[in-house]
């Protein structure tokens, strides 16, 4: 138990992290014109990598890539895939 604990405090830490470097991207650059596509970069990927490892340690990658190929099929048909009414 303590390990995820320690997993998920150091995915804090990173957010925590990107979220600083996207706020000051934001208000000190993109507000004023300025776009840089690589700023915070390393930081997301960074945070992404903790949760990504944080999911699989839990077994929940899995449900990310379910998802992910739900929206991919609803995406190609251009609607949902389930409906309530079906009876149409």
């Amino acid at each position: 138990m303590g390990a995820g604990r320690t997993n998920a405090s150091a995915c804090s830490r990173l957010r925590t992290v990107y979220n600083d470097c996207f706020n000051r991207w934001y208000t000190e650059k993109y507000l004023k014109g300025q776009w840089e596509k690589e700023e915070c970069k390393y930081e997301l990927e960074a945070y992404r990598a903790c949760i990504m490892k944080h999911m699989e340690d839990k077994n929940l990658s899995r449900l990310l890539q379910a998802e992910a190929l739900m929206q991919s099929r609803q995406d190609d048909l251009g609607q949902p895939l389930h409906t309530e009414d079906s009876s149409e």
